[in-house]
């Protein structure tokens, strides 16, 4: 497993991280004060873990003006998926579509 690959896992291990990535999902470019409104943490709390979040590619950020906007990367939790997640499903969804053909072209009289 490579360096990238841990410290997205290490990312997506918090509940608190997590929850960072779902209100990126629900609406990209918050800054800081919008993310950490509605968490039960400080401010600096909150700071460690988008950088963590960062460090990890999971968000990018861009300056305008004076605020910092966050958006969600979402490529290092695909290339996971592809990796991890995928390779593991595709025989099981294999076996059932094979199975829902050969049910399907079954004699309806020998189903009963």
């Amino acid at each position: 497993m490579s360096d990238d690959d841990d410290l997205v896992f290490k990312a997506l291990a918090d509940p608190t991280r997590r929850a960072l990535l779902d209100r990126l999902f629900a609406r990209d470019g918050q800054t800081l004060t919008e993310l950490e409104s509605e968490l039960a943490m400080t401010r600096f709390g909150v700071m460690k873990h988008l950088r963590l979040l960062e460090d990890a590619g999971l968000v990018v950020t861009r300056r305008q003006g004076r605020e910092k906007l966050h958006f969600l990367n979402p490529v290092p939790i695909r290339l996971i998926h592809d990796r991890w997640i995928d390779k593991y499903t595709e025989h099981h969804t294999t076996t059932l579509l094979d199975l829902k053909a050969e049910l399907e072209r079954a004699d309806p009289k020998e189903k009963s």
